[in-house]
């Protein structure tokens, strides 16, 4: 026998449904039970060598230049903030120090750190050297059910197994919408409303349907409009629940009145309750599970802005299918997803049991008090200056403000008027033109007091020089 392995060649023929038809070695035929190549399509024939090697029958023509172009999924996404704010020529006036009210990140300033039971439940995770390597695409079991126990509630109950561990709210938004939603599909979502849901859903070729949030009533959606734009294909209903840009807290028989449209139309619900708990005192919002008695309910939350770590990137989705309409092929279809990335950080799960069990209820409270002084010396400052219009928030981080764009003609929109408030008084407030609703700007309440009142006191003189009263008619000058 010889000493070296004789290379043979194989010849397999695929039939259109990538299974083998037939396999010839040496020129004879061969039966080959079980063998599947699947992913190659069409009628197409291989030689294979007995060590494996693919070779094509046929040689392909080659490209004869580069071109390498990008994806049309890569094309398609597009941040609305971002394209907004790079637009902007950003000068600020050399003579005031920069004032940011348009980062929705708590740890900007300083001035909202995080509990110290949160570190030392980090430091003790890193120090025993248990969370090192990968977990669970869907996160540990033990953290998954530290997450079911601090949510769950008789109305609304959960287990581990209704947990979904996720790279911040942000990628739980997206397996959300990934698992719900077909190209082709529409989804609904407030206006205005967090800009990520348009960029998610656009670039996986589905259709955003903006339905409208009522300024004049505490920014409550507008029921009949919603309802108006289901259709057949409508796949998501995405609600956010305290509200980013609004502030705004819907209560209990608001929450019921959408339900009720989602069950009249068999739309699940996408509930974003990033910033659940996060109400101000006087003020309260049940999560949409509790009150759902037949909707299915996908809650998308996060260590992020409660506990003042959104660098920290964990999040999760909370499963609420009590009537099994889900089933388990949603379930499964978000395991699946999850495994496209290795998920959340395996240090954060190790501490997230001891952050959920023993942050103490005075730093949430700490935090909301603060959050609920600065709304109310930000729209009591600004609620006096011609031409703006706050609206009062009631949890979150944020307050938005009215722009009567008819007194102020030395200006386009609001992107115009916010660019010329960084150029004159260093004051920069996002447009809300970011969040499809022209003519008004969102400022973020999470600045030092000082800061605050200094930011407003700018605000106003901005708006006094440029401010111009209604005209009077023909009958007023005659008087």
């Amino acid at each position: 026998m010889s000493s070296r392995m004789e290379t043979k060649s194989y010849m397999v023929q695929m039939n259109g449904n990538g299974v083998c038809g037939k396999t010839t070695v040496n020129g004879k035929t061969l039966n080959e039970n079980g063998v599947n190549r699947n992913g190659v399509h069409g009628n197409g024939v291989h030689h294979v060598n007995i060590k494996g090697a693919l070779y094509p029958t046929k040689s392909k023509s080659r490209r004869q230049r580069w071109e390498v172009k990008p994806s049309e999924m890569a094309n398609n996404t597009l941040n609305p903030i971002r394209a907004i704010v790079d637009g902007m020529k950003l000068t600020p006036n050399p003579d005031k120090p920069m004032i940011a009210l348009s980062i929705g990140d708590p740890t900007v300033f300083g001035n909202l750190p995080t509990d110290g039971a949160v570190l030392q439940a980090m430091k003790d995770a890193i120090d025993s050297q248990k969370y090192n390597g990968y977990a669970p695409s869907v996160g540990y079991l033990q953290s998954r059910q530290a997450v079911a126990n601090f949510y769950s509630c008789p109305e609304a109950p959960l287990e581990a197994e209704d947990v979904i561990l996720t790279s911040g709210c942000s990628q739980a938004i997206d397996l959300a919408i990934s698992v719900l939603c077909n190209p082709g599909d529409n989804i609904l979502v407030p206006c205005p409303g967090f800009s990520l849901y348009k960029t998610l859903a656009v670039s996986m070729g589905i259709e955003v349907k903006l339905y409208n949030l009522l300024p004049e009533k505490s920014w409550e959606v507008d029921l009949q409009h919603m309802e108006s734009l289901i259709d057949e294909r409508t796949s998501c209903l995405i609600v956010t629940n305290p509200s980013n840009p609004c502030g705004s807290v819907f209560n209990k028989k608001h929450l019921q009145e959408i339900l009720k449209v989602a069950s009249r139309h068999c739309v699940p619900i996408l509930a974003d309750e990033i910033y659940c708990n996060m109400v101000f005192p006087g003020c309260s919002s049940p999560s949409m599970a509790s009150l759902s008695s037949d909707v299915p309910i996908l809650s998308c939350g996060g260590l992020a802005k409660r506990w003042l770590v959104p660098g920290w990137r964990m999040g999760w989705i909370l499963i609420h299918d009590r009537n099994d309409i889900f089933g388990t092929e949603i379930r499964q279809g978000l395991v699946k997803l999850s495994q496209r990335i290795l998920g959340a950080c395996s240090i954060v799960q190790g501490a997230l049991e001891r952050i959920l069990n023993n942050t103490p209820q005075s730093f949430y409270n700490n935090t909301i008090g603060f959050l609920k002084s600065n709304s109310e010396i930000c729209f009591s400052e600004l609620s006096s200056v011609p031409g703006l219009n706050p609206v009062m928030p009631s949890g979150a981080m944020y307050i938005m403000v009215g722009i009567d764009m008819d007194h102020f003609p030395d200006f386009k929109n609001d992107v115009d008027f916010t660019e010329q408030l960084v150029t004159e008084q260093s004051v920069f407030c996002l447009p809300a033109s970011a969040f499809e609703y022209p003519n008004f700007f969102r400022i973020v309440v999470t600045v030092p007091e000082e800061m605050m009142l200094e930011a407003c006191a700018r605000i106003r003189e901005f708006c006094q020089s440029h401010y111009r009263p209604p005209s009077r008619d023909s009958n007023d000058l005659d008087q």
